[in-house]
Parts: structure tokens; C-alpha cells; sequence
């Protein structure tokens, strides 16, 4: 029985769906159906069954559920103290983050940590906060960077960032004109592409409310990047987080600062306590925090 045999088997008992799943651990289908037909051929029982609705666990993979996030985590638990005793940061390190975080920052500071730590070996999923915040919990990710409030209580969050969310706008958009910050009730007729139960799609849904209208939703999406195409293109106006404008000139947005007192983000990065971070997850926990602390402006992590 391997690790990654019962985090394909977690994994799957999350999400419901071998597709997804599959995603989150970044193997196909079909390597995924490998690592669970090996583990249920060690253990002589079914696990899953595939219905038309999503997996399904059997009465075997449910009994086997709890002593499968067990194992993981006393391995996990083992493994970050042998890695304190050679303090090399050096193996697996799984790391979820949001969407914009992921697109927007990630890519340099993955790029950098890689030529720093060459031994890691750095996977990262991308989803919302409560599918990290459980991910981490399970012992599926070693780290995440999500947004506050963290609503499990045996997670550990250090705050790494506070931004506010700016109006992005189609170039050339009228808004773009007034030459000043809007407060949201002004702008609650436009047209709007949204994430729905975003900070940003709340904070609309309180101003709609707030002046007796209804949002005017030109499309839904659960993707950030989908989300700026598509104010790109003219659809609409999007609330968004003021890390995705940067180099918004030459991505094909305008973008119109919100007035103060509008919505705000904070970032964080999330795991399950000192004792459960191997060296890996302990080396890149410091250097993002190291990273947020040099950045002007927008960013402010905590000394």
C-alpha cells in the first residue's frame, strides 16, 4: 500500500468524480483507476463504485475512509521529523492556492523557489477556499493560500497580503472617463460578469440591495481568468482582486479604483501546524512570507 494510493483514494472520495479528482492530483483518469484498482486488489474489497451521478463509496470505503486520513497524516507527521534531522528541504511539497494566486503571482515565485530548492518536487492545485481549506485539513495539501476567513478551526493562518477589489472594465468603458474612484451603488446598473459567493459578488449583492435593484448578471463563471476575457470582450464589468490588473494595459482591461470603504481581500497562507510541515513545506512557508514582506504597496505580511 503506497501514499499515493491512498491519496487517490481520498481524493476521489472528496471530490466525487474521478475527473476532478484526477485534476487535483495531476494524473489522467486512467493513472488514477490504476492506484485505486491496486490498492482495492491489496486490500481484497471494493472501495468506489462509478454511478452516472459521481464515485460512490461502498460500505467498505467508508469504514476504510478514516483510517485512510490517518495513515496519511501519521506519515506525514513522520516524515517532517526525519526532514528536521537532515534539515534539507527536499521531496514532495503539495501546494493549493486560488485561481488569481495561482495565475497572477505563482509563476515567478514558483520559478525562483525552484532554482533555490532543486530537491522539491512542487505540485500545485488550484481551486476556491473551502475546497483548500479541506484539502489542507485531510492532509491532501502540505500548504495553501487562500482567502480569510478560514472556518476550520484546526487550521493554522498566517496573513500574508490585504487588497482591495478594483472595478475591470471593457477599454474605452465610460466609467474609465470620470477620472476618480466609484462607490459601488453608482455603478449597480452596469452589466456585470461574476463569480458567484465571491467577495466581490457579495459586496454587489449588498449595494444592489442597498439602492432596491437587481444585479444585472450578463454571465456567471467560476473562473477568474474566464471572467477578464470576457470584460475583455465587451460583456461586462467585473469586481476583481487588485493583483489580477497587474499589466491590465496590456491584457485589454481598463481598470477604476472602487471608493473607500469598498470590498477587500485578505490573503493567507494555510496549513495544519508547525508539527505536520516537512522541511520543504517550512522552506517555501518562509520564503513566501519573505517575498510578501519585500513587495510595496499592496502587500503586507506580518514580521
Amino acid at each position: 500500500m503506497t501514499t499515493e494510493q491512498l491519496r487517490a483514494f481520498l481524493q476521489v472520495a472528496q471530490e466525487g468524480r474521478f475527473s476532478t479528482a484526477a485534476r487535483g492530483l495531476g494524473l489522467s483518469q486512467s493513472g488514477l483507476s490504476r492506484q485505486l484498482q491496486s490498492l482495492e486488489t491489496e486490500l481484497g474489497v471494493r472501495l468506489l463504485v462509478r454511478t452516472p451521478a459521481g464515485a460512490v463509496l461502498t460500505d467498505a470505503g467508508e469504514r476504510f475512509l478514516p483510517h485512510a486520513r490517518r495513515a496519511l497524516e501519521a506519515l506525514s507527521a513522520g516524515t517532517a521529523e526525519l526532514e528536521q534531522l537532515s534539515g534539507t528541504p527536499r521531496g514532495p511539497l503539495a501546494l493549493g492556492t486560488l485561481y488569481t494566486v495561482g495565475a497572477y503571482l505563482l509563476p515567478d515565485l514558483i520559478a525562483t523557489f525552484a532554482r533555490g530548492y532543486p530537491e522539491v518536487r512542487l505540485r500545485l492545485s488550484e481551486s476556491h477556499a473551502a475546497a483548500l481549506e479541506e484539502g489542507v485539513s485531510r492532509g491532501a495539501l502540505d500548504l495553501a493560500i487562500l482567502s480569510l476567513p478560514v472556518r476550520r478551526a484546526d487550521l493554522v493562518a498566517q496573513k500574508l497580503w490585504e487588497e482591495p477589489l478594483v472595478l475591470a472594465v471593457p477599454r474605452g468603458h465610460p466609467l474609465t472617463r470620470l477620472g476618480r474612484p466609484v462607490a459601488l451603488t453608482e455603478v449597480v446598473e452596469e452589466l456585470w460578469v461574476v463569480i458567484p459567493g465571491m467577495t466581490g459578488t457579495r459586496a454587489l449583492e449588498a449595494a444592489c440591495e442597498a439602492r432596491g435593484v437587481t444585479p444585472k448578471v450578463a454571465l456567471e463563471t467560476d473562473n477568474s481568468e474566464a471572467m477578464r476575457r470576457m470584460v475583455e470582450r465587451g460583456l461586462g464589468v467585473a469586481l476583481v482582486p487588485e493583483l489580477m490588473t497587474r499589466d491590465h494595459q496590456a491584457r485589454g482591461f481598463d481598470v477604476v479604483q472602487v471608493a473607500p470603504g469598498g470590498p477587500r481581500r485578505q490573503v493567507a497562507l494555510v496549513h495544519r501546524g508547525e508539527g505536520y510541515l516537512t522541511a520543504a513545506a517550512r522552506a517555501f512557508k518562509e520564503f513566501i512570507v519573505e517575498h510578501v514582506r519585500k513587495q510595496p504597496g499592496r502587500t503586507r505580511s506580518p514580521r
